[in-house]
């Protein structure tokens, strides 16, 4: 038994409600279960009953044993104070407020289904299925999953908003700079991410706007604070970027301690650090307020566009700078603009649009199930069980934060799906 059991208990008023009385005997008319809270404090909010003869509003904890309340120990936490019941399985233990004053006890043990008891039990039972509900979630019917996609994917992009803001912060709301770091943070991929944000934060972005629309100045700045114009090479390329970053580390004092250095080791060549960090000044070299067109972008293609990157002339016959191949240009290829779109421009648009207090939800919708789904382990396996789940890259982003924020931690119970599922609606 779990405690969340309990929650959705509550909640949905799945336990017979109409028999209900305190463990004292007393009767209870439930009028509002309340808000249900899922930060510190108790787990309901502004519930509202009628105990004997008495109107209460106010508070609800639950617990699994009555004696929890005091293993948590609620009784001296001024926040439980407002508490007008206590919802529990198993009533061990008479339980009082910090003013001694006793809270009256609900006991489920005896109020709900054999069935939906099962039901739980079988959900949790298996502990080698991929996610507890595989044996029923191909059998959800479409519009449940496809809503609870939706909700899903708002929360994602509520979820990577954070990390947006604080940025902002830092920057003291300069949106031009925050992309900046975004994107920076997005062409490292996983394995460089953060080494490439520490790059782009080690120099203000009028740094980088001062450099103007020159690709070497651009390319030399990103190389060189990232420790990759470190060794002498003999190529006059590379001379010239030395030479580039020289200047402009003595103009603008710029440092480079603290940085985290890119790695090479298990990347394919055209993710070499030195690649990416090229085709990243690519882009500020075309576009001098490149914010700005790309949140005036109003479809798929014009967003394409405006992410279209190439390297500088050297690197389409190198991947370093002491190797030569047979010249080939090497622009972002589609996949990895749609990482860009998935990772960074429509959480950005998403916060910049709610900044202004403009609904942009369908347009962004729209933008990501024009998109591929992404493949992964998860997006597989959740077509391995049910075809055709992810197709589109909302439906994946969707599915990453179902797994790795329901399944995963056993949240089947604040899931659509396990929900629907305990009320034997599949």
């Amino acid at each position: 038994m779990r405690e969340d059991f309990l929650h959705y208990l509550w909640k949905y008023k799945k336990f017979d409600f109409a028999n209900a009385k305190t463990t004292q005997g007393e009767k209870i008319l439930l009028l509002d279960c309340g808000t249900h809270n899922f930060n510190a404090g108790p787990d309901f909010f502004n519930a509202r009953l009628k105990i004997g003869e008495q109107l209460w509003a106010g508070n609800v904890e639950l617990h699994i044993k009555a004696s929890d309340w005091y293993f948590h120990q609620h009784e001296t936490d001024p926040n439980y104070d407002n508490v007008i019941l206590h919802v529990v399985w198993e009533d061990d233990v008479p339980v009082s407020r910090r003013n001694k004053t006793r809270i009256p006890a609900l006991s489920l043990k005896n109020l709900v289904d054999a069935s939906l008891i099962n039901e739980y039990r079988s959900l949790f039972a298996s502990t080698t299925t991929w996610i507890n509900c595989e044996q029923t979630f191909p059998q959800v019917d479409n519009f449940t999953l496809r809503h609870w996609q939706e909700r899903l994917y708002l929360e994602r992009l509520e979820e990577k908003s954070r990390l947006i803001e604080q940025l902002l912060k830092k920057s003291e709301n300069n949106w031009e700079a925050v992309l900046f770091q975004l994107l920076s943070k997005n062409f490292g991929l996983n394995l460089n991410g953060d080494a490439f944000l520490s790059v782009a934060q080690s120099f203000g972005f009028s740094v980088l706007q001062k450099c103007g629309a020159d690709h070497l100045k651009l390319e030399a700045l990103f190389l060189g604070q990232a420790g990759l114009l470190d060794r002498n090479r003999n190529t006059a390329y590379y001379k010239a970027l030395e030479a580039e970053y020289q200047y402009l580390k003595h103009k603008f004092r710029l440092s480079n301690t603290g940085i985290t250095r890119p790695k090479y080791f298990r990347l394919r060549p055209d993710n070499f650090p030195n690649i990416r960090f090229s085709q990243l000044a690519s882009l500020y070299t075309r576009h001098k307020y490149y914010f700005l067109a790309l949140m005036k972008a109003n479809s798929v293609t014009s967003i394409y566009k405006l992410l279209d990157a190439e390297t500088a002339t050297f690197w389409e016959t190198h991947y370093s700078f002491t190797k030569s191949h047979k010249k080939r240009k090497k622009a972002l290829p589609k996949k990895f603009k749609d990482l860009v779109i998935i990772n960074t421009l429509i959480p950005l648009r998403f916060c910049y649009a709610k900044a202004r207090g403009i609904d942009e939800i369908e347009f962004l919708f729209s933008v990501m199930e024009q998109l591929a789904s992404e493949e992964n382990k998860i997006t597989k396996g959740f077509n391995k069980l049910r075809a055709s789940t992810s197709v589109n890259a909302m439906q994946s982003q969707a599915l990453l934060q179902m797994k790795r924020h329901y399944c995963e931690p056993n949240r089947c119970l604040h899931c659509a799906i396990g929900t629907k599922i305990l009320k034997g609606d599949i």
